[in-house]
């Protein structure tokens, strides 16, 4: 594909730009869209665009970014345009840093991933509809931090097979938390095409970027080659994205929660939530434990 075609009919070639996500790794899948960094200094949302059979994300970025999250997702960019050098400049620091980066993601996310748990304790406690959407958001979240402490990027169609090929040691061993909580093994072609339905008109509610294009692309990808337990996976963490964007107004859109009891597949079951959540609250504090002593 011709990206520097795409680059000069979106009108991008001032910027400073590179490739990164799955395209500049070896096990990227065909339905992987192509992420284009754009440092053109824009807060805007990524906009997904359809260009020569083949969906690009452009991520609008900042070459003054301290987001460790984000930092991340730069790191080992292919560098497509830079003439003033500033990107490989760029580039070279969070090179410097990058262990520092991962350890510091995964701290975050443990933290968010406890903090997650207590609104699931406290939704129970309270009936609050969304307690299950937690609890997912819970297991997500470690998820997250066990990737990055295999200095692995956080790449939600890759992860389950990633974290399923970890080296077993005491921080690895809770992968297990994740893959008993998650609701993986509940993955049937009936109930993920329900959850892909629930997905795109959540992504659609949220995003309004024609993010529903690319899930419907890896959805038929997963399908296709019969990877049931990853569209599973990769579905949940696509909401968990999106739930996260919005936890702050959740009060004022209750109404959510029919579209998300599908999309999440959540759990109705409230003993067994409350001892999802206490899983992987312990998983999270025994890692914390480990990581804050070495």
């Amino acid at each position: 594909m011709d990206l520097q075609k795409f680059i000069e009919t979106q009108e991008l070639s001032n910027f400073p730009i590179g490739l990164g996500g799955c395209r500049t790794m070896d096990y990227f899948f065909d339905s992987c869209d192509y992420d284009l960094m754009v440092f053109d200094e824009n807060s805007s949302n990524n906009q997904i665009i359809s260009f020569e059979n083949n969906l690009i994300t452009i991520h609008h970025a900042s070459l003054s970014e301290t987001n460790t999250k984000k930092l991340l997702q730069y790191d080992k960019l292919n560098i497509i345009q830079d003439d003033s050098w500033n990107l490989k400049i760029f580039l070279s620091k969070i090179s410097q840093k990058r262990t520092l980066l991962f350890s510091d993601f995964a701290k975050n996310s443990l933290i968010e991933s406890l903090f997650c748990c207590q609104k699931t304790k406290d939704g129970i406690d309270n009936n609050d509809v969304f307690a299950a959407c937690w609890q997912k958001c819970a297991s997500y979240y470690l998820a997250d931090a066990l990737s990055s402490l295999n200095n692995n990027p956080s790449s939600p169609s890759h992860m389950l097979g990633s974290l399923r090929k970890f080296k077993k040691n005491s921080i690895n061993n809770h992968i297990s938390s994740i893959l008993d909580t998650i609701g993986i093994e509940r993955a049937t072609p009936t109930l993920l095409e329900r959850m892909l339905k629930s997905t795109i008109g959540f992504s659609d509610l949220v995003e309004k970027n024609n993010h529903s294009e690319l899930i419907q692309q890896k959805y038929d990808f997963f399908l296709k080659n019969s990877m049931l337990s990853d569209c599973y996976f990769y579905l949940g963490y696509v909401n968990k994205e999106n739930f996260i964007l919005i936890k702050d107004e959740l009060n004022r859109k209750q109404d959510l929660i029919h579209i998300l009891k599908i999309a999440f597949d959540i759990e109705s079951n409230s003993n067994l939530l409350s001892q999802q959540a206490k899983t992987i609250q312990t998983s999270c504090n025994d890692i914390l434990e480990i990581i804050s002593s070495t």
